[in-house]
């Protein structure tokens, strides 16, 4: 990768008419960041210059979604941009309203904010309307500049190619195992009454998807073993604990129920623990997923970019019903990551030591 370029001197002008409540993203950013906004814009919600778009965004990271705004501009799209901090106190209790009444009326969104805690209610909230409008809808959370100049910068057909190849397979399979040499030995038993979903980067009206992309998942039937966690886990212990390649978390599953949480940094335990017995099925693993990234080289810490890292990830809580059809909710939801996985689809083995056995 070549070296980023310097920062723009002189701010980016906002060209577009001004719109009522629209905020101010009249700033300037670095043209580094270019490269995966043209890939936001243009590859993975394939805007149109009459669409109608909402770029929401909060004062940590408006300098990313200024360059994404700049593209729309290119394109000559007519969006609102909203700065949450504009609007009102976070942690978020709810979404605002303005932002909600945007939604209704636009066909793209571009969610790039650094999330705090206890604010998941107010993501649900957008992702509703999202979903019932069939908005294409990028969900960039806690984006940063190593993820824009990283995993943004992914070539997202090759990626969709290489998942339409998997998705293929587990979809007329019986069940998934994963292992790792960490010691995870993990089996999911698939129910073939849910959906499995494919979000490469290539975002649809059907599927809202995390920017980058690079994933295809379900809500299993059942999953049993141990999941050794030597890279991530998700939503906002993510930010506290980071990278966990050496103080990793071991956990075990049965039933599809967590039932043991281990490890020597015993705030991390404590505090996954707490997460997931928020309410009655923070517990249950209500997503199985397979990233398929194949342009990520390593784990970085940072739970939006490591779920699409090659291999198996699975999540506790929100099986995200709406998409796969389970029958359930949760008020949480939570990713953990591991590192160089072996998998088998049924009898066949699709990777091995965290590489694919199958072309993209």
């Amino acid at each position: 990768m070549s070296a980023p370029a310097k920062p723009v001197k002189e701010p980016i002008k906002i060209t577009a008419p001004a719109k009522p409540g629209r905020g101010s993203l009249d700033i300037p950013f670095d043209p580094a960041y270019s490269p995966g906004a043209v890939n936001a814009v243009n590859i993975c919600l394939r805007v149109q210059p009459g669409e109608q778009a909402c770029v929401i965004t909060d004062e940590a990271t408006i300098e990313i979604a200024a360059s994404i705004v700049h593209e729309l501009e290119t394109l000559g799209t007519p969006y609102h941009a909203w700065v949450l901090e504009e609007l009102a106190t976070r942690p978020l209790k709810d979404l605002p309203r303005e932002i909600l009444d945007d939604l209704e009326i636009s066909q793209v969104s571009i969610f790039a904010v650094q999330v705090q805690t206890h604010e998941l209610r107010s993501r649900i909230q957008m992702t509703d309307v999202v979903n019932r409008r069939k908005i294409r809808h990028a969900h960039m959370v806690n984006i940063n500049r190593q993820i824009m100049l990283e995993g943004m910068r992914a070539d997202f057909r090759r990626v969709d190619r290489l998942s339409q190849k998997v998705v293929d397979m587990v979809r007329g399979a019986s069940q998934v195992r994963a292992q790792t040499a960490a010691g995870t030995d993990l089996t999911a038993d698939l129910n073939h009454n849910y959906k499995w979903l494919k979000t490469s980067g290539i975002i649809s009206p059907e599927k809202w998807g995390n920017l980058p992309g690079g994933e295809i998942f379900t809500t299993p039937g059942e999953v049993n073993g141990t999941f050794v966690i030597d890279g991530v886990v998700g939503d906002y212990l993510c930010a506290k604990f980071g990278n966990l390649q050496q103080n990793p978390l071991t956990i075990r599953v049965r039933g599809n129920r967590l039932t043991e949480a281990h490890s020597e940094n015993r705030e991390l335990e404590d505090d996954f623990w707490k997460y997931t017995h928020t309410d009655e099925n923070s517990d249950r693993v209500g997503e199985f997923a397979i990233g398929t990234n194949i342009d990520l080289k390593e784990v970085i810490g940072h739970i939006l970019q490591d779920e699409k890292y090659p291999g198996v990830h699975i999540a506790f809580g929100n099986p995200y019903g709406a998409h796969t059809g389970a029958e359930w909710d949760s008020t949480t939801h939570i990713d953990v990551v591991g590192r160089k996985f072996n998998i088998w689809v049924d009898d066949q083995q699709i990777m091995r030591d965290g590489k694919f056995l199958i072309e993209a």
